[in-house]
């Protein structure tokens, strides 16, 4: 044991404490004091390091944890989207219908209803909300209403007309208007095409944003959250707007998140011009990678593939892959560390290639890497000898183990027999890259401990499918609890995160069970009880 000074502001004692130190991985109590860990060891250890001013908390058996990291959060749209309508429990088109005529008789006329979380892969009949139906509850109010994954959008007449969206409107550069045999928008947008909807909506005032973000904040805390990777998404207008929330919030010592924001991959030049790095900021508000996007998703088809969907054809690139090689290569000549979206098989491929080469030339020049790993997010199917090429890469890799539960239906349904290739935690892990979990929210709902059920299960909270999806892809709850803790940390490089120990800030959470211990099929009934942001109590269960 290790003693401290000054006084703990808080001892918590008699619990089961993950360290995620590998020299002293279990202990039983630990000394918190001005935001950072004081003492770790056993509870007889702890008790006299009380002062007059330390509170002592009896946490009876409960679980000690780092505070936990969600690395891939589109936390804005998350953060204003709670406030529209919420879709991810409806079970079929009618439902769905009634939920949006209850909004329209409760707005004026011209008011937008947007929503969020539709899936109709699970929906007794799979159909989608197209303009007609939407036309039929609310005539006269525009809506959007965002497919669960975000790369599809249905919209109704009124915001096609908002939009300027026609017979004769063209399909945007990386986006697709669906249209019926006479050319006519049936109101399925996917991809890009949905920003000519969203660019007609109102941006949110300043002190809505800043409401939603704490209020946002608060949410997270409550599911054992301390720190987040805000992601971008595609042609983003909003980024510059989530950047200067955070700042307000960091500046007025209300922001209670440590928080990587990323940047938009369209405005390298402009990034760059300003002289910004990865990594640049404070303890809480840093500026993360550069964002990219080399394909869309599964639901909307437009995840490029090796091998054609069973239902369509082989999806699309959303980048040319030359452009992108010469903007990786840019990013990392200036410092910048770039992540990049990449669904289907053939788009995960063709981004191994273009980091192979980029290693290549890097080795033959003597130049150092960017201090921390370019990534890539989804990594969602990927084909075994690609998989393999990972180990030798100096990447780290963000995965969505609680977007496999969505999709389990929608990628048998779309790719077969090659959904085996989908969703592969374990050969992914077994190459050696940092492989880091996230819930990719508002996709799904941000819970790692949903996540990291879904990983070491392959199951869904309701225990099915009975042996698991494909369960040679399971993890152990070691390393889904890792994916949340340590390797964020330690693939972003820094010391004082992701576990317990002397010296290291004091983010923690406090779970109800020993989730190391209990049956993971149990694990969806593990609550939050406490969670500990900067040394302080920011959440705590009733």
């Amino acid at each position: 044991m290790k003693t401290a000074t000054p006084f703990p502001d808080i001892i918590l004692c008699n619990g089961h404490v993950a360290t995620q130190v590998p020299q002293s991985p279990r202990a039983g109590a630990v000394a918190v004091g001005q935001g950072h860990i004081l003492a770790v060891g056993d509870t007889d250890d702890m008790r006299p390091l009380a002062g007059p001013g330390t509170e002592t908390i009896d946490l009876d058996g409960r679980m000690v944890v780092p505070g936990l990291v969600d690395t891939h959060i589109h936390f804005y749209e998350w953060a204003l989207k709670r406030q529209g309508l919420k879709l991810d429990d409806i079970t079929c088109l009618e439902d769905l219908l009634a939920r949006v005529r209850r909004a329209a008789a409760g707005r004026r006329p011209g008011q937008w209803i947007m929503g969020q979380g539709w899936n109709e892969t699970d929906w007794t009949t799979p159909r989608m909300p197209a303009r007609d139906s939407l036309d039929r509850v609310a005539p006269d109010h525009p809506v959007l209403l965002w497919r669960c994954d975000l790369h599809l959008a249905a919209v109704n007449t009124a915001a096609l007309k908002l939009a300027g969206i026609d017979t004769d409107t063209p399909d945007p550069p990386e986006g697709r208007i669906e249209r019926d045999t006479r050319g006519r928008p049936t109101g399925i947008l996917r991809e890009l095409a949905i920003n000519l909807v969203r660019r007609v909506v109102a941006a949110p005032g300043a002190d809505q944003e800043i409401k939603a973000f704490e209020d946002a904040a608060g949410a997270l805390h409550r599911r054992g959250i301390t720190g987040i990777h805000d992601i971008r998404l595609m042609a983003d207008r909003d980024g510059s707007r989530a950047f200067q929330a955070f700042q307000k919030l960091d500046r007025n010592g209300r922001l209670d998140l440590r928080c990587w924001v990323t940047l938009p991959g369209h405005r390298l030049d402009d990034i760059i011009g300003l002289g910004l790095r990865t990594g640049f900021g404070n303890e809480k508000l840093r500026v993360g990678h550069v964002k990219y996007f080399s394909d869309g998703g599964m639901g909307a088809r437009t995840a490029w593939m090796i091998d054609p969907f069973l239902d369509a054809a082989c999806g699309m690139p959303l980048m040319d892959m030359a452009a992108l090689a010469r903007d990786i290569d840019k990013a990392d000549a200036a410092g910048l560390s770039v992540m990049v979206h990449a669904v289907g098989d053939r788009a995960n491929r063709e981004l191994i290639d273009i980091f192979e080469s980029l290693e290549i030339r890097r080795a033959r020049a003597g130049t150092p890497p960017p201090p921390i790993p370019h990534r890539i997010e989804h990594v969602q199917m990927i084909r075994p000898e690609d998989a393999d090429r990972l180990g030798k890469l100096n990447l780290a890799l963000c995965v969505t183990p609680a977007n496999m539960v969505l999709d389990m239906n929608l990628i048998d349904s779309a790719v077969g027999e090659n959904g085996r290739w989908a969703y592969a935690f374990r050969r992914l892990m077994d190459t050696g890259a940092p492989v880091m979990f996230s819930s990719d929210c508002p996709v799904t709902d941000p819970d790692p401990i949903l996540g990291m059920h879904a990983a070491v299960t392959r199951q869904r909270a309701d225990g099915t499918p009975e042996h698991g999806w494909y369960p040679e892809s399971r993890v152990t709850a070691a390393e889904a609890l890792a994916a949340y803790t340590v390797t964020p940390a330690a693939a972003h490089k820094i010391s004082d995160l992701g576990a317990i120990a002397p010296g290291y800030k004091a983010d923690l959470t406090v779970l109800s069970r020993n989730i190391l211990e209990v049956p993971p099929s149990q694990w969806p009934e593990i609550g939050v009880d406490m969670t500990l942001f900067d040394g302080r109590i920011v959440y705590r269960q009733v």
